[in-house]
């Protein structure tokens, strides 16, 4: 044969690989997987072992998605064996070469040939070779550009490899074929650093340890893009048999029982309930179309993707823009990837029996528990209420300390004192982690001031995060009453519902406070107070009609309440309510891009009969939108800002330094 026709027939080989490699098949896998061992020593499982030992290449790896089984003609043997030095797409992913070696071992166990050895052992060293300094591995080998060189955990591939490097550095009977002494200490230290890679890739959401990405950049060792619709998330997948791995390590490190707990609590955290996915199939058994259902009788699910920030599960086309309802992507997309998984369920299965043979009594996700304490209603945590968790924490601490609250209704008046800074309050969920109480001004009869008593929750310390909570004022709508007090510097309050009546929300003080994705409710005057206080992506609903804002900035300060990009609602009895009105002559609010309900009054800001106040007030609104935000007859003394008078309404200019909210 001509060398050209060899050229033809290599680059035509070449091709037919490429156009297998987009398509997915499972037979090869149940071959090997799924049949009994004496078949291994079939003549239709010696053929196959033939194609195995023809598609490896000479680097000791395989191609992935290629079907062994089927039979190849002349032509294709010769166009294989010149593809032999071809280095080219050899790769881990989607099960290639791990499942070409177990294969091997199964041959070798019914047929000791000893090419099938050799094949197996230059894939152990193929394996070897490809790990990174750091201790993970790339998806394909020789490196190929793009987001293939990141650690790759997607489909578990990198938990495969460490998977079969576990059997050989522990000299189980798994494999049939023995390497030398030498090789098995290669495999140990591999699996070690393998080891040291996971636990440092495990990512941190507040200081405190939780999952891992699909991919992981191979310099920072942070979360990673692959394809478009594979953004950096945590992955519900791929995390569940990285923990299944770590499970399996016996007499486990302090490091890797705390990443375990850590990624038990998360899956704990995040798990989804009530909810079922329903298919529909055409006429020839594929799935045409995917709906989730709500169903209280369904098992617990996870999302495969997940924010980096607060875990909100998210979904994408092939476009890359995020999506928060899996009905809001394409159906190819949508039907074609499992958006939603059970395997973290294993991991809850197994736990119980795995914290019993370690002897872990405690449920702990750092070494340091002075930094990290649990409360449960049940008594299982480190604590049963919120306030003695509180009141045992260190003061004026220098690392942060999280108290994660496990889901409960707590009935507390809880008070973060000016002592106890640099603390998080974590729920296990917003809708049910609930902590109220049902103070209200006559119930306590304090005087004239009896408002400022009435809170379920007062923070008087800096740099405190609330997050994943429900805080309620549960009196009904029987006059002041206060779910929420703040009046100190540097609060995040994000992902909560503050729920209640007349000032359920007291943002007040002369610091600064941030309040992302949150839901608040209220009827007369539901966020009062003198804070500067920046409030992002929040739903405030109107039970009344009546004011929603009560500012009372101090004269000198440049902000008081900046909404931005908040939906104003309002339940069907609610039909004229005011932005807001000066509790202090000097109040500041201002609504930036919201959305405002008809419930919103056209005249939109009322004095309190001040008329001075509408000198010394700053109302003010831009590209507000919804049936509430036309401004033809809002009060003469308002203002619509320009956009360049908008470009100082920043995040950064009115919270100051990022550090403190930017990362939460």
């Amino acid at each position: 044969m001509s060398y050209k026709k060899i050229l033809i027939l290599k680059f035509s080989l070449l091709f037919i690989l490429n156009l297998n490699a987009q398509i997915q098949n499972k037979s090869w896998k149940n071959i090997i997987y799924k049949s009994d061992d004496a078949w291994f020593a079939s003549n239709e499982a010696k053929e196959i072992a033939e194609n195995v030992l023809l598609y490896q290449r000479d680097i000791g790896g395989w191609p992935k998605n290629i079907q062994m089984q089927d039979k190849l003609a002349e032509v294709d043997r010769i166009a294989l064996t010149l593809l032999k030095p071809n280095t080219k797409d050899i790769t881990i992913d989607n099960g290639a070469t791990i499942q070409e070696m177990d294969f091997l071992s199964k041959m070798y166990k019914q047929i000791p040939d000893n090419r099938y050895k050799e094949a197996f052992l230059k894939g152990l060293d193929y394996i070897l070779e490809a790990q990174y300094k750091n201790g993970g591995w790339p998806q394909f080998y020789p490196l190929k550009k793009g987001y293939y060189t990141h650690i790759t955990y997607n489909d578990n591939s990198m938990i495969n490899v460490l998977n079969l490097l576990k059997e050989i550095k522990d000299k189980t009977d798994f494999y049939s074929i023995k390497p030398n002494d030498k090789i098995i200490l290669k495999a140990q230290n591999a699996f070690n650093k393998g080891i040291d890679c996971i636990l440092k890739t495990q990512y941190k959401q507040n200081g405190i340890l939780t999952s891992w990405c699909a991919q992981h950049d191979e310099n920072s060792l942070l979360p990673a893009k692959a394809r478009a619709y594979e953004l950096p998330s945590l992955s519900g997948y791929e995390s569940a048999d990285i923990v299944l791995l770590l499970m399996s390590i016996e007499n486990p490190s302090k490091e890797i029982i705390t990443a375990v707990n850590a990624a038990v609590t998360w899956f704990e955290k995040v798990k989804i309930t009530g909810l079922r996915e329903e298919r529909t199939y055409d006429e020839k058994g594929k799935v045409n179309d995917k709906k989730m259902i709500p169903d209280e009788n369904a098992p617990a699910i996870w999302a495969r993707f997940m924010e980096l920030d607060d875990n909100r599960p998210f979904f994408c086309d092939r476009d890359g823009i995020k999506k928060y309802s899996i009905e809001e992507i394409g159906s190819e997309r949508r039907n074609g990837y499992a958006w939603y998984v059970t395997s973290p369920e294993k991991v809850l299965k197994k736990y119980p029996k795995w914290k019993v043979k370690n002897g872990i009594t405690a449920l702990k996700q750092q070494q340091n528990d002075k930094y990290y304490v649990v409360v449960t209603q049940d008594g299982s945590g480190d604590y049963k209420t919120i306030q003695e968790a509180i009141n045992n924490s260190k003061a004026f601490p220098y690392e942060r300390i999280t108290i994660f609250i496990k889901n409960g209704i707590y009935k507390e008046k809880i008070k973060i004192h000016e002592w106890n800074t640099n603390v998080s309050l974590i729920g296990e969920s917003k809708e049910k982690t609930i902590i109220t109480y049902d103070d209200y001004f006559n119930k306590l009869s304090l005087g004239r001031n009896s408002t400022f008593y009435t809170y379920t929750v007062l923070v008087e310390a800096n740099d405190i995060i609330l997050k994943n909570l429900t805080i309620e004022n549960s009196s009904g709508d029987v006059g002041q009453a206060v779910a929420l007090s703040v009046f100190s510097h540097r609060i995040v309050v994000v992902d909560c519902r503050l729920l209640g009546n007349q000032d359920t929300l007291y943002a007040s003080g002369i610091g600064k406070q941030y309040y992302k994705n949150c839901y608040i409710e209220g009827t007369t005057d539901f966020i009062f107070g003198s804070a500067t206080a920046f409030f992002e992506n929040c739903e405030i609903h109107s039970k009344k009609d009546s004011y929603i804002t009560a500012a009372s900035t101090p004269k000198d300060s440049l902000f008081g309440y900046v909404f931005k990009d908040c939906n104003l609602t309002s339940n069907d009895i609610t039909s004229k309510v005011y932005l807001g009105r000066p509790w202090r002559i000097y109040a500041k609010t201002v609504f930036i891009n919201c959305t405002l309900g008809k419930h919103i009054l056209p005249e939109g800001w009322h004095n309190w009969s001040k008329s001075e106040a509408e000198k010394t007030s700053f109302y003010a609104e831009y590209e507000n939108r919804g049936e509430g935000s036309n401004t033809k007859s809002r009060v003469s003394w308002s203002h619509q800002l320009c956009k360049k008078e908008s470009k100082k309404y920043t995040q950064k200019n009115v919270l100051g330094n990022s550090n403190w909210y930017e990362n939460i």
